[in-house]
């Protein structure tokens, strides 16, 4: 099983979304969860991981045990040494799960993302990854669902969880 995770920020709490799924090319997810995370810490330039990998930890905890988790961003910021939140992700659940970050902007220094260009758009996706390598990691986002840019399963776990009330 695989997960896709996103939090979106409000003045009293953050809202943790996952959604649980089997196949790479799957269009429903098989479970979502959306939880509220109180006592958030507050944005500082470099250190994002603070902020987000609890979040992320505490909806992950809510879903089935999964392999690969996707996140919303890089694993690594200089594209292989320099950790991301994704490679926080994986060292915080000791090594065990596979990583991927999938970023919609280019990052300076992140020279090693790979590119994916999905849909009838012209504006790739940049993908990094830990735990498995990242032209596999690439093709698995490739062959997500959906026709546009953004995979059908990344494009709904963002919608659940700005939508939490």
């Amino acid at each position: 099983m695989m997960a896709c995770l996103d939090v979106d920020y409000r003045e009293a709490a953050a809202y943790a979304a996952g959604i649980a799924f089997h196949d790479w090319s799957d269009a429903a997810p098989a479970t979502e969860k959306v939880i509220p995370v109180v006592g958030v810490h507050p944005y500082q330039p470099g250190q994002f991981f603070r902020r987000e990998l609890p979040c992320l930890l505490a909806v992950l905890g809510e879903l089935p045990p999964v392999a690969v988790v996707i996140v919303d961003g890089y694993v690594w910021l200089d594209g292989v040494s320099v950790a991301g939140l994704g490679a926080h992700l994986h060292q915080a659940l000791a090594g065990k799960v596979a990583v991927i970050g999938v970023a919609k902007t280019r990052l300076a220094g992140a020279g090693a993302a790979v590119e994916v260009v999905r849909g009838r758009s012209t504006r790739p996706l940049f993908i990094t990854a830990v735990g498995m390598d990242a032209p596999m990691a690439a093709e698995h986002v490739r062959s997500m669902d959906g026709p546009n840019r953004i995979p059908t399963l990344l494009k709904r776990v963002d919608s659940l969880c700005r939508q939490a009330r």
